[in-house]
């Protein structure tokens, strides 16, 4: 079947469920990066919650659904091997960063907490989340078509916490 066909093929297959027909990707996989922000935004009142957010590990997006209880888990598994190159590339970069983000932001919120300045605290937890919104919201165009990513200015500038 060619690249073309196979694309309509799956189109079709995820008509009128929560997968994107533009893309073949579902939001639902953002749920996990969600999870980690509201962990990281209570760090600075609750400190000891940086166990839990060191408890968070990157998960790629196959793996996300077979833990999940998303209606369309199956289907979104299957479907992940024929996204478009033009897509699957962006959003896995993007997941990449935002991985990254958080294993670098838990290491240097341990720092700072073990420093004791409630200031630094919130402000390395309020750049962490914000820059992880951010890249959320890249990826979350991407899921939806657009093809449109960060420069890499703007990947630099989000990374540097």
């Amino acid at each position: 079947m060619a690249a073309d066909d196979d694309f309509a093929f799956w189109q079709k297959k995820v008509e009128g469920t929560n997968i994107s027909s533009a893309t073949l990707l579902a939001t639902d996989y953002l749920n996990h990066f969600n999870e980690i922000v509201m962990l990281l935004e209570m760090v600075p009142d609750m400190p000891d919650m940086l166990e839990d957010c060191r408890e968070w590990a990157p998960k790629s997006y196959q793996q996300h659904f077979q833990d999940s209880a998303f209606s369309d888990r199956e289907l979104a598994i299957e479907a992940y091997d024929h996204v478009p190159e033009k897509f699957r590339r962006p959003f896995e970069e993007t997941i990449e960063h935002m991985n990254a983000l958080v294993l670098r932001a838990n290491e240097q919120l341990e720092v700072v907490i073990n420093d004791g300045n409630p200031e630094v605290i919130r402000m390395t937890a309020s750049s962490t989340t914000a820059a992880l919104q951010r890249f959320m919201d890249v990826a979350s165009s991407i899921i939806h078509g657009s093809a449109k990513t960060m420069s890499q200015e703007e990947i630099d500038a989000a990374m540097a916490l």
